[in-house]
């Protein structure tokens, strides 16, 4: 299977709306699938049995968040994605299972659950409660 088998962007235009990394993705070694400027960092590391990962600790760095990034883990269940982009317009619909994670980098989304389904969640906070979100 080559790199990039089982991984997929999703952008409009040039900005960059999802990325998927499907179940069956495999790679060697440390890939980071976002740019350095994305305030929610995904990557994929592969190692082999004895590696040794040094101790470490992580500076406090001052960050500007300026929106939402989600990342979501689909551990069981069928979920689909309806991925929005610029003025609300409807770009792409993809079907998640488990083992399935999208980042949700920019743009809108929206959910139908086609299957019972258990998800892990990740995003920056503070949550802002209202402010955080509007609906369309």
């Amino acid at each position: 299977m080559g790199d990039n088998e089982g991984l997929e962007e999703i952008r409009e235009r040039d900005r960059l709306l999802a990325i998927i990394i499907y179940a069956n993705y495999r790679s060697g070694g440390v890939n980071f699938f976002t740019p350095s400027s994305f305030s929610q960092q995904l990557g994929f590391l592969n190692h082999k049995k004895g590696k040794i990962i040094r101790n470490h600790v992580h500076n406090p760095v001052p960050r500007n968040v300026l929106h939402t990034q989600e990342v979501l883990i689909i551990r069981e269940g069928k979920l689909r994605v309806d991925l929005y982009g610029d003025n609300e317009k409807f770009i792409a619909s993809r079907i998640l299972k488990g083992g399935d994670i999208i980042l949700l980098a920019n743009g809108g989304h929206g959910f139908e659950v086609i299957e019972d389904i258990s998800i892990i969640e990740v995003k920056q906070g503070p949550y802002a409660e209202e402010n955080d979100k509007r609906y369309f």
